[in-house]
């Protein structure tokens, strides 16, 4: 762990990533030099840098909340299940592919009919509230993947068990949740001829502000909302799965979020703990960090380490931004990389470079910069994998 500070930092950042890019460091200083901080800045070992607040990064603060420290995909996360199949090979998995993309809509896609009411989070609010606003098209998008880095992967243990892992969140409600909040945000700290300047994106919200709390029930919202999403993919892939392997015996499912806020007491004082691609690693927490397509992914058990307000990294993280990656990577290197592991991969042309493994950290890496962080309970080896 490094530490960084300087004379116009109120408190250090704290930094499990050894070598964080420049951008990461102007973002995690300009959180160090927030007013109502608490204790420091923690960046984990996949920190890069973000809008306002740095991926990989926990920011513990007292009586106010930022919705850019909590992020436009609110709740996104990932969920994981181990299954008893262990008798699979290559084209049965092609095939099990093909019909989850049937089920599991993806990138912009939504369901063409609504989904079952009971499968929603339950609504309330009588304000001018985004989720209500929003509710009916959230019917649509409930149990889709989205795009960018979201995905859904077939893996293997070391004792040939299948797993599901997904990756996704709360779809384009928690970005309208996000937008919302951070422009009022703006025009009160506008208003309030507040010390932290516009250009840092880092607006807030008291605590104790109807607007503050509004947004703590709305947040709250799309993290169920992105745990009721994912449990609907995982679903649907099991049902895919049960076709062809009808002994399929599920485990209980896992899951964890990397983008939200939450009411925590640190230091023996309650605070907001904001994790933005970051998650939880409370003592003996099991969690889960994935790489990319192309590597290895893991089952963790938290550790409770304080100075990462008991956090660690939620992947391996970006080494490189996506238009970097498109326009520096070698597409036939990418794919016959992939290809020569076996996996089934989505990297078809250039446009899927920005996802490509090559576009992530070493995740042996990562994972060794937060052994104060995490151990790890099972290592997962990709065998296919459906992207957004």
């Amino acid at each position: 762990m490094k530490v960084f500070k300087d004379e116009s930092m109120r408190v250090p950042v704290k930094s499990w990533c050894i070598n964080p890019e420049d951008g990461a460091i102007e973002q995690a200083k300009n959180l160090a030099r927030l007013p109502f901080v608490h204790k420091w800045v923690s960046l984990m070992p996949d920190t890069h840098q973000g809008y306002g607040m740095p991926i990989g990064g926990v920011l513990a603060t007292k009586g106010v909340i930022i919705p850019n420290a909590v992020g436009v995909d609110i709740g996104c996360g990932m969920c994981a299940i181990k299954t008893n199949v262990t008798a699979y090979n290559t084209e049965i998995l092609k095939v099990v592919f093909d019909e989850i993309r049937k089920v599991v809509p993806v990138g912009f896609n939504k369901h063409a009919e609504k989904q079952d009411s009971s499968l929603m989070p339950e609504i309330s609010g009588g304000y001018d509230s985004v989720i209500v606003r929003e509710y009916d098209n959230a019917h649509y998008s409930i149990g889709t993947l989205g795009g960018g880095n979201h995905f859904l992967e077939l893996q293997k243990d070391k004792e040939n068990n299948l797993w599901v892992m997904i990756h996704s969140g709360s779809r384009n409600l928690g970005k309208q949740v996000a937008d919302h909040y951070n422009k009022l945000a703006e025009a009160m700290n506008q208003k309030w001829f507040s010390s932290v300047p516009l250009d840092w994106d880092l607006a807030f919200l008291p605590l104790d502000s109807q607007e503050g709390q509004n947004y703590l029930v709305e947040m709250e919202y799309c993290v169920q909302f992105a745990l009721a999403n994912r449990k609907l993919m995982l679903d649907n892939v099991l049902k895919v799965l049960k076709t062809h392997f009808p002994e399929m015996a599920p485990e209980p499912m896992i899951n964890i979020a990397h983008n939200y806020a939450r009411l925590e007491n640190h230091y023996g004082e309650n605070v907001v703990v904001h994790r933005k691609g970051a998650t939880s690693a409370k003592l003996n927490e099991i969690g889960i960090i994935p790489s990319s397509q192309g590597s290895t992914s893991y089952i963790v058990r938290g550790k409770g380490n304080q100075e990462s307000f008991q956090s660690c990294s939620h992947g391996a993280g970006r080494t490189m931004g996506r238009k970097q990656a498109k326009n520096t990577l070698n597409l036939t290197a990418e794919i016959n990389a992939l290809n020569e592991k076996g996996i089934i991969h989505s990297v078809r042309s250039v446009d899927d470079l920005d996802e490509a493994p090559s576009s992530y950290k070493n995740i042996d890496v990562v994972m060794a910069e937060q052994k104060d962080l995490v151990d790890i309970v099972v290592e997962l080896s990709p065998l296919g994998v459906i992207k957004g």
